[in-house]
């Protein structure tokens, strides 16, 4: 059996590619940092408040104000930059303060003044300021609805974006004539700076009708709050002013940046799996779908390379970033890489010598304290001699109390950066045919 402290040795070494100081740093080094007026500095995301802490390190009293808004325990040391903690993936009333006082930080600003924004993933849950007639409460929902019902990043973002005063390029609106300049770690597949944490500093691609469609796609529009559908409709009709598009000259002002994405922490991945003797074969670089379904072709792969069929030779380390989806329809808790894990224990039974490591670079799968899981062909029968049932756990999506019991979870802790997710299959040890 291959040890299971290679695989976190090998995720580990992908976290600490995803480290935002030094990513944080090298981008600053293209800031003006003298502006002719202010240096506001704003930002949301999981990762931010270590973006922020990098921001002071090097700019120091020349910043003027700021605030950024975080995850709960996602914190770092600033102090001239205020940190305002929010729940996360459900939107609270602290992130809605939060919103509400960036737009307060940004507002009225001349344009000698440079406002910089720190985003990263989690942003958009972050910071929600809901549009009249939506309330707080609306908005909770309409995110609740569209997570169960497994709504991908973008479609869930389109909707938000709607019914939103801060997203999908508003926050250029509010800050304008100001410069804007943003820094971005991107957790989204393709790095689209309009999708990233909705995407405050960017013209936004999506339009009312979108985001109706969406509903429409989930057969929600029945289900969601009545003032969600109404605003939505309002702006089909054209009676509410679109998102600001790819030609508003508010644009002409705002520089987007993306210093960070997936592809440093898969490259890093490959790079210690091939220290440890493994042969790295990067199999996508936007790994996206249904987890359980994703995780059985995870498989099917593995069984192929055995076979001597595969794309890389044994002893192999299979690697995938990106993020896939879960669809909801148990009561159990877990997220997309537990699932993805428990889903894959169940199809590897037979295969003794495959590790599987699913986890998000963020520390966080789903609403639980865990990055992900890890798993080989004793998984499932040790959860049975647990009294578990896997495949009835994984029907009930109650992927977390499974790994659990198995002391299979694996626990970052707040990692302070967010680079989408790392999959990981081990084939073969080193020397062991």
């Amino acid at each position: 059996m291959i040890p299971r402290a290679v695989a976190r040795a090998i995720f580990d070494a992908a976290l600490a590619a995803g480290d935002v100081r030094p990513l944080t740093l090298r981008a600053l080094e293209s800031l003006d940092p003298h502006p002719r007026g202010a240096l506001v500095v704003v930002g949301a995301g999981k990762a931010s408040a270590a973006m922020a802490a990098a921001t002071e390190e090097a700019l120091g009293d020349r910043i003027s104000e700021g605030a950024v808004v975080v995850k709960d325990g996602y914190l770092a040391e600033t102090r001239r930059v205020r940190l305002i903690e929010a729940g996360h993936p459900v939107p609270d009333e602290r992130g809605a303060a939060g919103a509400r006082e960036i737009l307060r930080l940004v507002h009225g600003r001349s344009p000698d003044d440079l406002v910089l924004v720190l985003i990263s993933g989690g942003g958009s849950a972050l910071t929600p300021a809901p549009a009249s007639p939506v309330t707080l409460a609306d908005k909770q929902e309409m995110t609740k609805l569209l997570l169960a019902a497994g709504a991908t990043i973008n479609q869930l973002n389109a909707v938000r974006k709607h019914l939103s005063l801060l997203k999908g390029g508003q926050l250029v609106r509010a800050a304008g004539p100001a410069r804007v300049h943003a820094f971005l770690l991107s957790d989204v597949v393709g790095d689209p700076v309009d999708v990233i944490a909705s995407g405050p500093t960017a013209p936004d691609a999506s339009t009312f009708s979108d985001a109706l469609a969406v509903l429409d796609r989930f057969h929600l529009l029945d289900r969601a709050p009545a003032s969600v559908v109404h605003r939505l409709e309002q702006g089909k009709q054209g009676e509410i002013a679109e998102t600001p598009k790819a030609d508003d000259p508010l644009f002409d002002s705002v520089r987007n940046v993306v210093i960070g994405n997936n592809t440093l922490v898969v490259d890093a991945a490959a790079a210690r799996a091939r220290t440890l003797g493994f042969a790295p074969h990067i199999l996508t670089r936007s790994l996206e779908g249904e987890a359980r379904i994703v995780a059985t072709d995870f498989i099917r792969l593995a069984r192929e390379i055995e076979a001597g069929r595969g794309p890389v030779v044994p002893p192999a380390c299979v690697i995938a970033g990106g993020e896939t989806t879960v669809t909801v329809r148990g009561n159990g808790q877990g997220g997309r890489c537990q699932e993805f894990a428990l889903a894959a224990a169940l199809a590897m039974e037979d295969l003794d010598d495959v590790v599987i490591l699913a986890a998000g670079t963020d520390g966080t799968d789903g609403p639980t304290s865990a990055a992900g899981a890890i798993v080989d062909a004793r998984s499932a029968r040790r959860a049975r001699e647990r009294g578990h049932d896997p495949r009835t756990r994984l029907d009930a999506n109650d992927s977390h109390a499974v790994f659990a019991s198995l002391d299979d979870l694996v626990v970052t802790g707040p990692t302070n950066t967010n680079l989408l997710d790392v999959y990981l299959m081990l084939i073969d040890s080193p020397g062991g045919r």
